[in-house]
């Protein structure tokens, strides 16, 4: 595990970094060429003649030629690093090319960042949230507690970035490419001393928060997700469980969940640095003020977001609860006398089920209305999984689009129906999202309002876009809703 001194900066020029890298290939006029370069970048767009361009090859299927015609041909930069050789770069003329070594490309941008973003070792106290679903909630609850007790915060995440609770900026990422990280952090330091930001699989597996030591660390739960980029379960554990290489010298992964804990002492040993944490119950009257925390997912994340906070401040906040909000776009309530509208993100088989679970221990006599779809170009598997969460809690279902992105978005709808055999009345498919959440509001109006009805818009929660064939068009499940309740002259209560 990293201590605090691990991985200093190295000192020297630009020239001097780029010396103590390790690469397979190197330009022989390196030493004449780098005082021109004055910037790096991680997308191509962004590139000047006076730009180094660092670009990390996948194994995605796409030739090398193609990557070269679309992100590199037509690009201004000055200077090239790849983490492995293409063939067809002698097309890019002469300009210079860096290929890394095998295993140094982490390595490499970290010593590129180090000279262009540098970082003091004391500039930055850290906490990182993995897992499926709650990285969001679980960093916003977090973010609250350390601000209430005075702490100037940063946060970062799948709701943008955040300068002590107010928003500054989208990134389009949970967690943002390791260059675009390093520019936040530079571009805050002095600004806020503590960092609290999600970190996903994908950032874990791509090396995103590489060298980037954690001084509190959680991981919420585990369940399938992103197969469509790790292939497999297995890897997709193993992918988040490299969090274990962030953490500093004594500090555990916090987790509320035995699944997550036991795998990782079994994976690792019992010696493994997690620390399991025992969700308690809160009081009635907490959950009168605070009703989101009826979910027992939620009580969960303030769990983990309260012990968060107590490792970074060095003692436990008292009454932490009094500082939560509703986090945007999760269990997110409007009522109107028995009708209870709630959007929510959720958007995998296990936060469907989670939600919708919670729902039915929160409002026992109420009758439960689901409207959600499932995204394409992602893992096509979890799409009857999802169905079939919906259709076990659900007394009536409205089946729709969210993202489909290139898909053509009946395929995924009927990919999505072949989970939903045992719904108690057979789904409504309402494939335009706006019209589907009319239908939702028709519904309830058509049922007695002496009978409850709780109704879940789930998916999208804070996106305000829907994604297709290349273009984000403004959506919104908010902007909708608030349409339906004037539309019926239903206000909030």
């Amino acid at each position: 595990m990293p201590t605090d001194s691990d991985n200093p900066a190295p000192a020297g020029s630009l020239r001097e970094r780029l010396a103590a890298c390790d690469f397979a290939q190197r330009p022989a006029l390196e030493a004449s060429l780098t005082a021109a370069w004055s910037d790096i970048q991680w997308r191509a767009d962004r590139c000047t003649p006076s730009s180094i361009l660092c670009f990390q090859r996948f194994d995605d299927g796409r030739p090398d030629a193609e990557l070269i015609e679309r992100y590199l041909l037509n690009s201004a930069f000055g200077a090239l690093v790849v983490n492995r050789p293409l063939q067809g770069l002698e097309r890019l003329g002469e300009r210079p090319v860096f290929v890394t070594a095998p295993g140094s490309w982490h390595q490499t941008l970290k010593r590129l960042c180090d000279h262009f973003y540098p970082l003091g070792p004391g500039d930055w106290q850290i906490a990182g949230v993995t897992g499926t679903n709650g990285k969001t909630t679980t960093v916003k609850y977090c973010e609250a507690i350390l601000l209430a007790a005075g702490r100037r915060v940063l946060s970062i995440g799948t709701l943008g970035l955040s300068l002590n609770g107010q928003p500054v900026a989208e990134t389009g990422f949970t967690s943002p490419p390791y260059i675009e990280l390093r520019r936040i952090l530079s571009a805050y330091r002095g600004r806020a001393e503590t960092l609290v930001m999600e970190i996903s699989s994908h950032a874990l597996d791509q090396g995103r928060v590489y060298g980037l030591p954690l001084d509190a660390a959680a991981w919420t739960n585990f369940s399938q997700d992103h197969l469509d980029y790790h292939g497999d379960e297995a890897s997709y554990f193993a992918a988040k469980a490299r969090i274990l290489e962030l953490l500093k010298t004594g500090v555990p992964l916090l987790t509320s969940s035995a699944e997550v804990a036991d795998r990782l002492r079994a994976r690792f040993g019992p010696g493994a640095p997690v620390g399991r944490l025992e969700v308690p119950e809160l009081p009635a009257a907490v959950l009168a003020e605070r009703p989101f925390l009826r979910l027992g997912y939620n009580r969960e994340n303030y769990a983990l977001a309260k012990a968060l906070a107590t490792r970074l401040l060095g003692t436990e906040p008292a009454e932490p609860w009094r500082r939560l909000q509703p986090v945007d776009g999760r269990f997110d309530c409007h009522v109107y006398r028995n009708r209870t509208i709630v959007i929510d993100f959720a958007h995998t088989p296990d936060a469907l089920a989670n939600i919708l679970g919670a729902i039915r221990a929160g409002f026992p006599a109420a009758r439960v209305l689901t409207l959600f779809g499932c995204g394409g170009d992602r893992d096509p598997a979890k799409r009857p999984l999802m169905g079939a969460a919906v259709c076990r809690d659900a007394d009536h279902v409205i089946l729709t689009s969210d993202n489909p992105r290139y898909e053509d978005p009946q395929a995924i709808i009927d990919d999505t129906l072949r989970g939903m055999t045992a719904c108690r009345t057979p789904p409504q498919v309402v494939p335009d999202r706006s019209e589907a959440v009319r239908a939702l509001f028709d519904l309830l109006t058509s049922r007695p309002m002496e009978e409850p009805w709780v109704a879940l818009i789930a998916g999208k929660g804070h996106e305000r876009y829907i994604d297709q064939d290349g273009v984000k068009r403004p959506y919104s499940d908010q902007e909708e809703v608030a349409r339906n309740l004037q539309r019926l002259g239903w206000s909030d209560e």
